[in-house]
């Protein structure tokens, strides 16, 4: 039995996972909750067998020392370690506040981002590595960066549903940025659901990703067809502004205390940060000066990196010498994490520099 069989199985399991969870909040039916963490941990346990068969399938090919064959060196790899960092956040998440409600938030986006990686025709092929990653910083610097960026991950989302309890009026800062900022998200995913659609034909490689991304919308030939898609987008996120207060009445159902909300938050950037910042920053530094004889070259993956770096040093300076909290220090919480998915994959699609093997 090969890796993909149970990275099959882990998808599945958190698909009916995420089905399970929003029953238990619907009904509050114990047995179904403790399905639904069932399920989660099902399908983290397939995962972790899957990339340990990955692990060993790419030792077997490539020959290399057992750190240097870390099933990490391409999107595909890189997405499925994430969710499994994710996944091991919440379930952490959970058993330590006894809450399942979160449950309901976090597996959709662990089946989404498995399900995209099907749905996208990625390449899912073990290749040799370029001379750049056969090093055995690879393992501290991609590993640990990982693991920061699920904590950013879960403190977005603890953030989020933060603003949404505590924010009233339509007219209020706070709620204004959390309905944009989920409009322009929802529109972003639903643009690349559009591309999927529309170039099913082409999508067979990681080249759908420069290709393709927007081209049925935003970024298409047809001028009339961009301005259609901006104009849609802007009455989506009008629609998200002016019933956002139903979000608010559903989460208000979840029994969670904004207090809790608020404290998963910081915790969650409190670990992150000095992981992101050791792996991140100062193992990559000390990588790169390895692979291309410097040890920061303003590439833009570092450059953007660097900017994710202070968005969250400002949060815990903002919270510690500040005094910050509340919706203030969710809502930089919530932008730290928009900065987190551009250097992830933004910085790959749409620039060019020394990180750009990442996306193939």
């Amino acid at each position: 039995m090969g890796s993909s069989l149970f990275f099959g199985l882990s998808t599945m399991a958190y698909i009916l996972a995420m089905v399970v969870y929003i029953t238990h909040i619907a009904f509050r039916k114990k047995a179904v909750g403790v399905t639904a963490t069932g399920l989660t941990l099902f399908g983290f346990a397939s995962q972790t067998l899957a990339i340990l068969l990955r692990w060993r399938e790419f030792y077997q090919l490539s020959g290399m020392g057992i750190l240097r064959s870390i099933p990490l060196t391409n999107l595909y790899e890189s997405i499925i370690f994430f969710v499994w960092c994710l996944m091991l956040g919440y379930l952490i998440m959970e058993f330590h506040y006894k809450n399942r409600s979160f449950g309901a938030f976090v597996t959709p986006v662990a089946a989404l981002a498995l399900l995209f990686i099907s749905l996208s025709g990625m390449s899912t092929k073990i290749e040799p590595l370029v001379p750049a990653l056969q090093s055995n910083w690879l393992l501290a610097h991609v590993t640990l960066s990982f693991i920061s960026y699920s904590a950013f991950a879960l403190s977005f989302s603890t953030g989020l549903m933060y603003l949404i309890m505590t924010t009233e009026g339509r007219r209020e800062g706070a709620y204004i940025f959390w309905t944009v900022a989920l409009g322009i998200f929802a529109s972003v995913l639903i643009a690349m659901g559009l591309d999927y659609m529309t170039f099913h034909a082409d999508m067979n490689s990681d080249a759908f990703l420069k290709d393709f991304l927007f081209k049925s919308t935003y970024e298409s030939s047809s001028s009339a067809v961009q301005v259609i898609s901006y104009l849609a987008t802007a009455a989506f996120v009008f629609a998200v502004w002016r019933y956002g207060y139903v979000l608010k009445r559903v989460i208000g159902g979840f029994n969670l205390q904004a207090s809790v909300l608020d404290e998963i938050t910081y915790k969650s950037v409190a670990i992150g940060f000095p992981i992101f910042t050791l792996g991140g920053l100062i193992f990559g530094a000390i990588w790169a000066n390895q692979a291309w004889g410097v040890y920061w070259s303003w590439d833009p993956k570092e450059t953007w990196s660097l900017i994710t770096w202070f968005i969250y040093a400002f949060y815990l300076h903002a919270r510690f010498l500040r005094g910050w909290k509340g919706r203030k220090i969710a809502m930089v919480a919530v932008m730290g994490f928009v900065a987190v998915i551009f250097t992830y994959l933004g910085v790959n699609l749409l620039l060019s520099g020394l990180h750009s093997y990442g996306s193939r």
